[in-house]
């Protein structure tokens, strides 16, 4: 975030064309990159899209810029870069709306000179425009499992974000009763791993199919349309694309209500696949028992919208539409 609008600005000077929008994710800082080429950029519209942000983003408390509280600087480029855009997109609907409603909260840190009047000026020109997914390409790798219970599956990254604690300890809790399952636990892992990944390989070696990152795309891809049931403990989601890949391919979610998931679900569906604080164990104890009366659930007539051949016409829709903003 620091360095990457540097590099970036080298780089579009050197064009030899003037592209009709610059389009920054939200780990651009817009402000600087647009400084450093404004003999080029100026008269070019501006969008900005946020995948995430760093002011609502869960920091961990182990991380050095949260111990020489560096962390607020990622949020004012944030800030300042959703500022000068002319227009900002948000995955989710909750993505957005979590993201306006902590900028008060950290304009007030600053001493003076907060004028919150630039909370609207960002407002105005926000909107939802969803991820879009090559949802498509899992249908090549269709396939079936042959086991007796239901499999559960884990597709996210090892961090402290997705809270593997609380999932590894209810699975536990349930194999402690006797109530037998699989476990396929996939996802990327980087340096620092939750011990609970380590405590849970020994406690529940039993009921494991796989642990560990898929080396494929086809091999993810043939446990996930394996799996029968998704349950995400995850304190952080802006959108939660992992969870659509595997609702894509079948896999029941239990998923908690709050973030952006309620999104990926509509009323009829909300019942059976959101859990309320406190009841993720009772309520993933009954998936496993009773995920065969369930299964027949289409879980990917909920998210095939996410698919980029359904999405691109409103992304070339939004793009063309953004104009300089005077």
């Amino acid at each position: 975030m620091h360095g990457g609008a540097l590099s970036l600005a080298k780089q579009f000077n050197e064009l030899d064309y003037k592209p009709d929008l610059i389009l920054g994710t939200s780990m651009l800082d817009f402000p600087t990159f647009l400084g450093l080429t404004r003999h080029k950029s100026a008269g070019i519209p501006t969008a900005m899209y946020f995948h995430e942000n760093q002011l609502t983003y869960p920091w961990s408390p182990q991380d050095r810029d949260v111990k020489h509280k560096r962390d607020n600087h990622y949020a004012f480029i944030n800030y300042t870069s959703a500022l000068v855009a002319d227009k900002v997109f948000f995955n989710s609907e909750y993505h957005r709306t979590s993201f306006l409603e902590a900028l008060p909260a950290f304009l007030n840190q600053f001493p003076d000179k907060r004028d919150k009047t630039n909370i609207k000026l960002i407002e105005k020109k926000s909107e939802v425009l969803h991820l879009g997914l090559d949802l498509s390409r899992f249908d090549v790798h269709q396939t079936e499992h042959n086991y007796e219970v239901p499999l559960v599956i884990w597709n996210h990254r090892w961090e402290y974000d997705k809270r593997p604690k609380p999932f590894f300890s209810a699975l536990k809790k349930i194999s402690e009763k006797g109530i037998d399952f699989k476990l396929a636990v996939l996802g990327e892992r980087n340096e620092m791993i939750p011990k609970s990944f380590d405590e849970a390989k020994e406690s529940l070696q039993k009921h494991i199919v796989h642990w560990g990152y898929a080396e494929s795309f086809e091999e993810y891809t043939q446990w996930l349309w394996k799996g029968d049931i998704l349950p995400v403990t995850s304190k952080q989601d802006f959108f939660g694309g992992s969870v659509v890949e595997a609702m894509y391919c079948g896999c029941l979610p239990l998923l908690p209500n709050r973030l952006a998931y309620p999104g990926h679900l509509n009323e009829a569906s909300k019942p059976a696949f959101l859990y309320e604080e406190g009841t993720f164990l009772e309520r993933l104890q009954q998936m496993i028992l009773n995920y065969k009366n369930i299964k027949s659930y289409n879980t990917r007539k909920l998210v095939e919208h996410y698919d980029w051949q359904s999405l691109i016409s409103k992304y070339d829709e939004k793009l063309s539409t953004v104009y300089v903003t005077k």
